[in-house]
């Protein structure tokens, strides 16, 4: 059934419900695309295609997406039926004995899961190049590029097409990055705003959070509203909102006083395409009404990336180390790449004292950030300091952890803006508002103050009015729907 054509979820949901198209052939189209596209992507794993007829079968949950072909980030989202490598040789094939409440709120919205999505081992990392599904994932806007990470593996699947929307998470700007670098929608809720548990009270200190990459801001709107909310025995919760996100969106923001960073926030320069994006969608925003003016974030942003680093890097090896007790036995020869056998060692020279001072800088920082927003509503950047980069170029294939993360020509020079707001808990967004001469997208970053979510998501439904990127698809894409 290829003349489906790639509308967002919230369309084809409205299909199936007039009886217009199944659940079984949107997921039949769905593995046919695979079959047709991911041998160039590498980013459709562990494919479980009777799990989800037999979903269909049984009669799938009348929520708004009810009938939509979905994958999940091979990462997280702990589900009986969805074995998982979490990016890992070290994990290859667990399988949970449980259901996470995210992947439950997920399956409550009528979606039909049939497969994950490539993540890189451990979930750090800008790009998605683990050994353990045989080799890199690749941007369908050029297969030379990554796709991002660490949900680079969604990433790829819905900008090429392949569904509509998939599960991510972002502890660093793992939704964003991939949105950024694949030409998509891609939201960071406030901290807590969703469900850890059971297998966790919190992510890294709590700066990691699940969320969505969508081809429209309604489609991560009715997801996120359905996913939100704390779990039973949650340590914390995010503050509730004053609405819905789906409300958020049915109506445009109050005016709002935007601060622009057209540099890095410590005000180094960032590649003329970046710029580029930023400049002209400043120029978007001022033509809607709102207020405009420079200013980038007064904050220790090189301090805050430096502990970062190090909590996790402590995460790294809690989950490596428990991993290996378990299965009773030393680390062997192929268990692990080399970014995260570097960061066992790292972390090996943190003391428990280091790590919570650590953890208070990230605090101190997120009060620094609360204090950006006292002259302005939003912060527009650029979600990356460059386009998206060569496959390689951040290969997981290197023994200097902190090197890769804090060093010259390392992630945090290419990735300066999305951390921040996970080490501050503010929401942010990467909206693909631009694309380069040669083809490649380049998304800006927005970011509002802890909690309100609403405005934030309603800024981005007003940008994607204004200046529309449904219409834009890869060649790749293209060319099978020909």
């Amino acid at each position: 059934m290829t003349n489906i054509q790639p509308d967002d979820a919230t369309y084809l949901a409205q299909q199936v419900a007039k009886g217009a198209v199944s659940p079984d052939e949107l997921l039949d189209e769905a593995l046919a695309r695979v079959a047709a596209m991911n041998p160039a992507l590498n980013a459709v794993v562990l494919m479980q295609e009777q799990t989800a007829r037999d979903a269909i079968k049984a009669g799938l949950p009348d929520g708004p997406f009810r009938g939509v072909p979905f994958l999940i980030k091979d990462l997280g989202a702990e589900a009986i039926d969805f074995p998982s490598h979490s990016g890992s040789n070290l994990l290859e094939n667990t399988k949970y004995t449980y259901d996470s409440e995210i992947y439950r709120r997920m399956r409550a919205t009528g979606v039909v899961t049939f497969g994950r999505t490539t993540s890189p081992e451990g979930g750090v990392g800008p790009v998605t190049e683990s050994a353990v599904y045989g080799g890199p994932t690749r941007n369908p806007w050029d297969v030379s590029r990554t796709s991002g990470g660490s949900s680079g593996g969604s990433g790829a699947a819905v900008a090429a097409g392949i569904v509509p929307m998939a599960h991510g998470s972002d502890g660093g700007g793992s939704v964003r990055i991939p949105a950024s670098s694949s030409g998509l929608f891609g939201f960071k809720a406030t901290r807590a705003r969703f469900p850890d548990g059971p297998a966790a009270g919190e992510g890294w200190a709590g700066m990691a959070i699940d969320g969505f990459l969508s081809r429209s801001v309604r489609d991560n709107a009715a997801m996120m509203d359905a996913c939100a909310g704390p779990d039973k025995g949650a340590p914390y919760a995010a503050p509730a909102m004053e609405m819905s996100y789906r409300d958020a969106i049915a109506r445009p923001p109050r005016r709002l006083r935007i601060a622009v960073c057209d540099t890095s926030f410590t005000g180094a320069a960032i590649d003329p395409e970046c710029k580029a994006a930023v400049d002209a969608t400043a120029k978007t925003l001022e033509s809607l009404g709102h207020t405009v003016f420079p200013g980038c974030p007064d904050a220790d942003h090189d301090g805050m990336m430096r502990a970062w680093t190090r909590i996790v890097a402590c995460g790294t090896a809690s989950w490596i180390l428990n991993t290996l007790a378990a299965k009773g036995r030393e680390m062997q020869q192929g268990d692990l790449m080399g970014v995260a056998r570097s960061a066992v060692s790292f972390a090996q020279g943190i003391s428990g004292a280091d790590y919570l001072n650590d953890v208070n800088k990230i605090h101190a920082y997120g009060r620094q950030m609360a204090a950006a927003f006292d002259t302005c509503d939003i912060i527009l950047s650029a979600t990356l300091a460059e386009p998206p980069a060569e496959v390689g170029r951040f290969s997981h294939d290197r023994d200097d952890y902190e090197n890769y993360r804090v060093g010259a020509g390392g992630v945090f020079e290419y990735s300066p803006f999305c951390a921040a707001f996970n080490a501050s808990g503010q929401p942010a967004a990467s909206v693909p508002l631009h694309w380069t001469e040669s083809g490649l997208p380049v998304g800006v970053h927005l970011a509002a103050p802890f909690g309100d979510d609403a405005t934030l998501i309603a800024l981005c439904a007003e940008l994607e009015q204004a200046t529309p990127w449904a219409h834009r698809r890869p060649a790749m894409l293209t060319d099978y729907l020909a």
